[in-house]
């Protein structure tokens, strides 16, 4: 097997993000057309000479190809010609795991992939009296050491296995904004709850009075709360699978396309989902239920009203002791060096939102006023009263605009720290890369890879001056796994700065390596020194250290060996990057002109200046800010729905209210808009709120990070505003429902109500 890139009709290389694309050999006998088979060919038959080929039918698929087409397949050497004769796929698999595949005859695949006379695996099926188990040792027993014989399963179970494992981070990822949403539904939850005994405050009365005990009022309102957490974790489940649906056409659309066989629904997901969503309620409504059961039967004689609450002492003494632990916990997990970090961090964070949340009803009446006034000056009497009405009771205020905080907290944290890499990545570009033009896999993202044959056709180019590859290989250090970066000596500093502290990198045209100045302090290590580095090709190796270097921004990697090296101890060699530089008296159009004629041939490059490199490497990162916001989006949409059902729940609790001010001359209209501007200054609380503690965030993260790089801090203040009127404008959008149930009103009936 090896490397083999198909282009399509277009003339552009195909190039899935993640998955490589590959190329293999398939023998032409009887013994690969047996049911035992990894590969089922679809339709055709398998390649019998060199001109021919067989490619996934998910790729035949989704570029328009079938048997008797041509199709252009890049190698590390020049690109060549074939004719499809089959189409194939895996089990019932389209492809494998989503990489691309192209089969080629046995003897084409060695030629093509530079491995005439030898064989990369062998395939075997065992005699009907055998089992797989037993033939494993026997061929064991008979190959020489260094060939490893396993059984069909354990080789799929390992396969398996690497792609859980490159999944993994995906799947913490989602976990996470799981959480992240149940942790806001909580402070909807509460907040319902809490509304709700307010308003049957004279009925729990009337059940004292009648002999009800304050045990048995918790009871019978935990009860409710787990037939509602039952009903609604239901509800959610079914829910799960339109929202799955959608999860995957957004990471499509984000260009992450992940391998499916359809949607999976596993007994423990319901198991799973039902437990958590019933929990979730039952701990948030335990503060309300208590409260309930401390009513007194005497409520039963007093007409029930909404309250102006007032701030408390021990709420703002509490609010600070939780806010100072869990910003401690944060503090110990960015800066301290703690096995689990990212546990500690979460943790510390999931306590600050807590704490915040306390002590935000200190905020939210000052807030309201300054939101309100502005409004009230444009609006008149519906504006005062809107911001009268946010200001009645602060606490169900904060804790309202507490769900939609903790999103916009995230969210703002996460584009602070993607303008920070931004802002970093443009500083090191600015101060190391003396390249003019960058030339890189048009797979993005890091994926793929190029022919070598590109950088030695730039540098045959008059109009070009120094041309450096970049090559990156994972090897073994002391049982961990870490990268190198190759590349040519004579060169790389003529491309970008290396700080050479000690050594010369012509040193390095040898078997040498040179080791960034972190990597040699921490190995005591000096120039001379041997390092034991084990390669995939010849296993443990003592490499001498040629050299120390200190800027490892643009070569990528603490370890650096010269392109030779890395085609001794690895079977495929592709660069990953290509730097080049202008020569002397000659034009950039006219360089420009030369390397668009050294990557005329190759359809998978991207060429670009430096200006356009940047705007590039700002392009993923914003990519990747998209599918975060994305993510969190639900969060936001889950607190939207949270103001919706608190002004709901406040509409009706305030029937006779509202019916008095209709009753005194206020229209339907005035009546939305006083709902709709409460709703407005609800959010932008939440925003503001959220902003804050997303700024503190965010300059944590960027701070603790200075070590791995991340050198500079930056706040995008166009976009945090935007973020701002967003909320005011989901607010106004969130109150629709209330606010015309509010105009709805019967006058006469809600003078009436009790």
């Amino acid at each position: 097997g090896g490397y083999a890139q198909l282009v399509d009709r277009e003339g552009e290389a195909i190039a899935p993000q993640g998955p490589p694309t590959l190329g293999f050999g398939y023998p032409d006998d009887e013994s690969t057309e047996n049911e035992d088979s990894a590969v089922t060919i679809r339709a055709g038959r398998a390649p019998a000479t060199s001109g021919e080929v067989m490619i996934d039918a998910a790729t035949a698929e989704d570029h328009d190809f079938s048997v008797g087409d041509s199709v252009d397949i890049l190698f590390e050497g020049p690109r060549d010609t074939f004719e499809i004769v089959g189409i194939i796929g895996f089990g019932e698999a389209d492809n494998l795991v989503g990489a691309t595949l192209a089969v080629f005859e046995l003897e084409a695949a060695q030629e093509l992939f530079n491995k005439e006379g030898t064989l990369d695996s062998v395939e075997v099926t065992a005699e009907d009296d055998v089992s797989a188990g037993e033939l494993r040792n026997r061929i064991a027993a008979a190959v020489p050491d260094g060939i490893e014989a396993q059984t069909g399963d354990y080789i799929a179970d390992e396969q398996s296995d690497s792609v859980q494992e490159a999944l993994g981070f995906f799947n913490t990822a989602l976990l996470v904004f799981g959480f992240i949403s149940l942790f806001v539904g909580a402070f909807i939850i509460f907040n319902t709850f809490s509304i709700v005994v307010a308003q049957r405050t004279r009925e729990f009365g009337l059940l004292r009075a009648m002999g009800a005990s304050g045990r048995q009022i918790l009871g019978s309102v935990l009860v409710e709360s787990v037939i509602i957490g039952f009903v609604a974790s239901l509800l959610g489940l079914a829910a799960g699978f339109g929202i799955a649906a959608g999860l995957q056409a957004m990471l499509g659309a984000f260009g992450l396309d992940l391998p499916s066989t359809g949607l999976v629904f596993e007994p423990r997901t319901a198991v799973i989902g039902l437990t958590v969503g019933v929990l979730v309620t039952l701990l948030s409504a335990i503060g309300p239920a208590r409260r309930a059961a401390r009513i007194s039967p005497m409520a039963a004689l007093r007409e029930a009203s909404p309250q102006h609450a007032t701030f408390s002492r021990r709420r703002l003494v509490g609010g600070a002791a939780v806010t100072l632990i869990g910003a401690a916990i944060l503090g110990a997990g960015l800066f301290g060096s703690l096995d689990n970090a990212v546990s500690y961090v979460g943790l510390g964070a999931a306590i600050i939102f807590f704490g915040v949340t306390a002590l935000s009803p200190l905020f939210a009446e000052p807030l309201a006023r300054a939101i309100g006034t502005p409004i009230q000056a444009l609006l008149n009497v519906p504006g005062k009263l809107a911001r009268q009405n946010s200001q009645r009771n602060p606490k169900r205020t904060a804790t309202t605009a507490a769900a939609l905080m903790i999103g916009l907290a995230l969210v703002s944290m996460v584009s602070i720290f993607a303008a920070s890499i931004k802002a970093t990545s443009s500083k090191i570009l600015d101060e190391n890369l003396k390249a003019d033009f960058i030339i890189t896999s048009s797979a993005g993202g890091g994926f793929g890879g190029f022919s070598p044959e590109i950088a030695a056709g730039a540098a045959a180019q008059d109009e070009i001056g120094a041309v450096a590859s970049l090559r990156y290989g994972e090897f073994r250090l002391d049982g961990a796994s870490r990268f190198l970066s190759a590349t040519d000596p004579d060169a790389i500093e003529e491309v970008t700065s290396l700080g050479v502290v000690e050594g010369d990198l012509g040193d390095l045209d040898g078997d040498g390596v040179f080791l960034s100045t972190d990597v040699a302090e921490s190995e005591a290590l000096a120039v001379g020194d041997d390092l034991t580095m084990e390669f995939p090709a010849e296993g443990e190796t003592d490499v001498p250290v040629a050299g120390i270097f200190e800027t490892t921004d643009i070569v990528g990697s603490d370890f650096l060996v010269s392109l030779d090296t890395y085609a001794e101890q690895y079977s495929t060699n592709l660069d990953s990057v290509m730097l080049a530089t202008v020569a002397s008296g000659v034009s950039t159009d006219d360089a420009r002109a030369a390397i668009d004629t050294a990557t005329s041939d190759f359809p998978n490059v991207t060429v670009e200046n430096q200006a356009e490199f940047k705007e590039t490497q700002a392009g993923l990162v914003d990519q990747l800010l998209g599918l975060i916001t994305a993510l969190l989006a639900l969060a936001l949409v889950i607190a939207l729905l949270g103001i919706t059902n608190t002004l709901a729940l406040s509409v009706f609790e305030r029937t006779r209210e509202l019916g008095l001010l209709r009753a005194v001359g206020m229209s339907r209209r005035q009546a939305r808009s006083m709902i709709r501007w409460e709703s407005v200054i609800i959010a932008v609380i939440g925003a503001v709120l959220g902003l804050v503690v997303g700024g503190v965030f965010g300059w944590a993260l960027v701070t603790s990070l200075a070590d791995e790089g991340i050198s500079e801090f930056a706040v995008p203040t166009g976009q945090l505003i935007a973020y701002v009127v967003a909320a005011g404008a989901a607010g106004i959008v969130a109150a629709i429902p209330p606010a015309r149930r509010a105009a709805r009103l019967n006058v006469l009936e809600a003078i009436a109500t009790e």
